[in-house]
């Protein structure tokens, strides 16, 4: 089992996730993030971490579209492992986000 990224990453990127793996499994492109499947150990401490509400276990209905994403694009994506400036996309309940320029 793995947790994967999904359609509410998509630039937005707070990586809070980022900084709270234990594993660095996350993988950057140049609008959203990936986890690769081969190195998550399925903790889940990333997914409460994102405002977005990106992140879900592999086994939810709603992640299957997004498990194959995930895994063909942390192959070419580089890691990341220290959060990053937000693009701020997601602007959710008590949520203000500055744009990066």
């Amino acid at each position: 089992m793995t947790h994967v990224v999904t359609e509410n990453c998509i630039k937005c990127k707070y990586m809070d996730c980022v900084e709270v793996c234990p594993v660095d499994c996350f993988y950057e492109g140049a609008n959203m993030l990936v986890i690769h499947p081969d190195e998550c150990i399925d903790c889940g401490v990333c997914t409460p971490e994102c405002p977005a509400e990106a992140l879900m276990p592999d086994t939810d209905p709603r992640a299957a579209k997004w498990i194959e994403l995930n895994a063909q694009y942390a192959k070419s994506w580089p890691n990341i492992t220290i959060k990053k400036r937000t693009t701020g996309r997601f602007q959710g309940v008590g949520w203000q986000v500055e744009q990066t320029r």
